[in-house]
């Protein structure tokens, strides 16, 4: 059993590599999305809606783990910058529908091979990203299905 001050070290908690790997991790992407004129949560924003090339911000914001206090002001800017509409939706004008315009599927095209270029980086055999991926899904939806249970009570 370990003792409370080795429990406290934090280089030595799975939270802490997690941190600190995507902090590492988005810092990589800088220069590959500063030349599409983007910030990290603006791509995965795009690469959401390329995707699934029409969402309402409640299904963004969930997709994203974004609340409507960050998305708000993220989909303004492009929406600044020509990337995306948003319109009230005709089924629900209380919702608001995110629809990629054709300069945002444009952008697609040039930011298709960052991923392959990261891969590269990160330095796992394919096998490994499956194996990763699969881990912190797992992991991202018990925390966040723990969040719901919290916020049920």
């Amino acid at each position: 059993m370990e003792n409370y001050e080795d429990a406290l070290i934090a280089r030595d908690r799975i939270c802490f590599l997690l941190y600190a790997s995507s902090k590492e991790l988005v810092r990589c992407y800088k220069p590959y999305l500063d030349e599409l004129g983007l910030t990290y949560t603006q791509c995965i924003t795009m690469m959401m809606l390329w995707e699934h090339e029409s969402l309402n911000v409640k299904e963004l914001g969930e997709r994203l783990y974004l609340d409507s206090g960050t998305l708000t002001p993220l989909l303004k800017k492009l929406e600044a910058k020509g990337l995306l509409s948003r319109k009230r939706s005709k089924k629900d004008e209380r919702c608001l529908d995110i629809q990629i315009t054709d300069k945002g599927e444009d952008l697609k095209a040039k930011a298709a091979n960052i991923p392959n270029l990261l891969s590269k980086s990160v330095g796992l055999s394919k096998e490994e990203e499956e194996q990763l991926y699969t881990l912190l899904n797992r992991i991202l939806s018990a925390v966040s299905h723990g969040r719901e249970e919290d916020t049920d009570e």
